[in-house]
């Protein structure tokens, strides 16, 4: 007896963040290599990537933001739990670290999310396809329920589950990504209960360890020791201490050791621009 069909969704997050990762992202989904993406609305190039995804009709939802950057809601306007003195988000581990010492006021949090789904909708003239979390923020205890009432009430029905199973036991993973790893399983594992009962239907990740610098269109199928990023941004420094996506692009080289091109061609021959 044939088991249940099950739909592969390969969806690029950050969408926004940065010109040159916006190119790379449209050449994996016209290559077919991605099927959805998930936009940043605070990006420095959201804009500039809602055209291409309105004029390449590319599934979008929302990658919502509450670690890196500036907000787009009432947080900009004052002082807010969810930002630092220089008016920027906490960072991947700050926001972790002051949502654990309940810092964090939820209904701020709200805000935000509520204020990221408008903006969306501004963009994009429509709602989003689904709504995750930029660095998996939105399964933290106490945000978790706070994105499922949210979501709920925007009528959006799907998110992400970020479970990748067995990453304990991945060796090739540093220690710092695969510790990460493993405490977003667990928060994961326990924002199952306030998903469910609010009628999220859950999509799991199971490929949590393959990060950006990992990826590359024609080594994806190939397993982690072949990948290699084509269009990567320099690293910033500080964390949290600039704007998202408002530093240099680097682009890798247009070839292999031995010559041959890492694509077939770059996206401005193919006409993305």
């Amino acid at each position: 007896m044939a088991g249940p069909r099950v739909r592969l969704v390969v969806t690029a997050d950050d969408f926004g963040y940065c010109p040159r990762r916006d190119e790379g992202i449209v050449e994996a989904f016209l290559a077919g290599t991605v099927t959805s993406v998930s936009l940043l609305v605070n990006g420095a190039a959201a804009e500039s990537a809602a055209e291409l995804a309105r004029r390449h009709s590319i599934p979008t939802g929302l990658h919502a933001n509450l670690s890196e950057g500036r907000p787009v809601g009432p947080a900009r306007l004052g002082a807010s739990s969810l930002l630092s003195r220089e008016g920027f988000f906490l960072g991947k581990m700050g926001f972790r670290e002051a949502v654990a010492a309940g810092d964090v006021a939820l209904p701020q949090v709200r805000e935000e999310l509520e204020a990221q789904l408008s903006r969306f909708r501004e963009l994009l003239g429509r709602d989003p396809t689904h709504v995750d979390g930029h660095q998996h923020v939105h399964v933290l205890p106490g945000v978790c329920q706070v994105f499922a009432e949210s979501l709920q009430a925007s009528g959006v029905r799907f998110t992400r589950l970020p479970l990748e199973r067995g990453v304990s036991g991945c060796a090739w993973l540093e220690d710092p990504a695969r510790a990460f790893a493993c405490t977003v399983e667990r928060d994961a594992r326990a924002a199952m209960g306030p998903f469910s009962r609010h009628g999220l239907c859950l999509q799991d990740l199971p490929a949590l360890p393959l990060m950006p610098q990992h990826l590359q269109v024609d080594g994806c199928f190939r397993g982690p020791e072949h990948l290699r990023p084509t269009h990567v941004c320099s690293p910033r420094t500080g964390g949290a201490g600039e704007s998202l996506g408002r530093y240099p692009c680097r682009p890798c080289p247009d070839s292999r050791a031995d010559g041959t091109p890492w694509l077939p061609q770059c996206a401005s021959s193919r006409g993305l621009w």
